[in-house]
């Protein structure tokens, strides 16, 4: 089991991370969420050993790792740009860790040619890498990481650079991979699509520190707060002052709803406003309709005031509507 334990680093006199701390369970998948320049991509650095952390401490099985060296480390790393050899063919990329381990020829060609199977590409070990597509790559720079079974693996942006289909289809069955293998992984993205699809358990980072963790349904259902909420696009953010036991007063009315934390009459809180119409919920948005774009399966709805909401049929630009919605308190 990988543990972090209050890791901290700095660049250029500023607290980059601060005080990191989780765990990856066997079989697990983690995911790191965050925008860029959040410290994702230097965290996994760290954990592969090719930057040390200023404090805290990286452990696998509780065994420090401050003094053991990347390539002994035992950890699979995939990047976005996926780090093949160009001079090399399929084969010799997929079979380059079995052979600085001096496995034998007769494993090396077995292991290879299981890993190729794994990632559909049975059939490339003679291509050259650089007649390959972008997923034909990925996927070759994925079995050569699997090759040499690694005890832990980690994804840095693995398919940003690929067209939003292929890269659905890659995430799919990557997590189809990790599934069956067993091995855990850190999987680090911006988006967090490929986060929630991904992920076993998801750690949002934002200033140095894991703002959230949880399951995907459980942090999408509790965002916890307002970074969170916005970050994720879960809906619409204000400000409101409450007035009563159960109500809010807003810019846009006075919203009833159950609150577990502990405010005064007349303390700011923020809310958010889930924009799917929901039943049975005393909370209504009102307003003017201003745009009305398509999203897959349905309709955003942005009205005057600047609030939106999702419906299954498009309003007329103009057209005063009222929609029922969930109001939670993010504190």
């Amino acid at each position: 089991m990988l543990e972090l334990s209050n890791v901290s680093k700095t660049y250029d006199g500023q607290p980059l991370l601060r005080g990191i701390s989780f765990t990856v369970d066997k079989a697990e998948t983690i995911c790191l969420l965050g925008a860029s320049g959040s410290g994702k991509s230097t965290l996994l650095r760290m954990i592969a050993g090719l930057e040390s952390p200023d404090a805290g401490g990286i452990l696998w099985d509780g065994n420090d790792l401050a003094s053991v060296p990347p390539h002994l480390r035992d950890f699979g790393l995939v990047f976005q740009d996926y780090a093949l050899f160009p001079h090399l063919n399929v084969f010799d990329n997929v079979a380059f860790g079995l052979k600085m381990q001096n496995q034998s020829k007769e494993k090396i060609n077995s292991r290879v040619a299981e890993v190729l199977e794994i990632v559909n590409l049975g059939e490339f070990e003679n291509r050259k890498v650089t007649d390959l597509s972008g997923g034909e790559q990925q996927r070759v720079a994925l079995a050569r990481a699997l090759a040499p079974r690694p005890r832990l693996l980690m994804f840095d942006e693995p398919l940003g650079a690929l067209d939003r289909a292929l890269r659905e289809d890659l995430l799919n069955e990557l997590r189809g991979i990790l599934r069956r293998t067993g091995i855990p992984a850190i999987y680090v993205t911006h988006d967090q699509e490929e986060a929630f699809t991904i992920a076993d358990r998801v750690l949002l980072l934002h200033d140095g520190l894991i703002v959230r963790e949880g399951s995907p349904a459980d942090v999408w259902a509790n965002p916890e707060s307002v970074w969170v909420a916005e970050f994720l696009g879960l809906g619409n953010v204000f400000e409101g002052l409450k007035v009563e036991s159960l109500k809010v007063k807003t810019k846009f009315g006075v919203f009833a709803m159950k609150c577990g934390h502990k405010h005064q009459a007349g303390e700011k809180v923020h809310l958010l406003a889930r924009p799917l119409a929901v039943e049975k919920e005393a909370n209504m948005i009102r307003g003017r309709v201003r745009d009305v774009t398509f999203q897959s399966d349905r309709f955003k709805v942005t009205l005057d005031n600047g609030l939106f909401v999702y419906l299954d049929e498009a309003p007329k630009i103009g057209q005063k509507i009222e929609v029922e919605v969930k109001i939670e308190c993010l504190g």
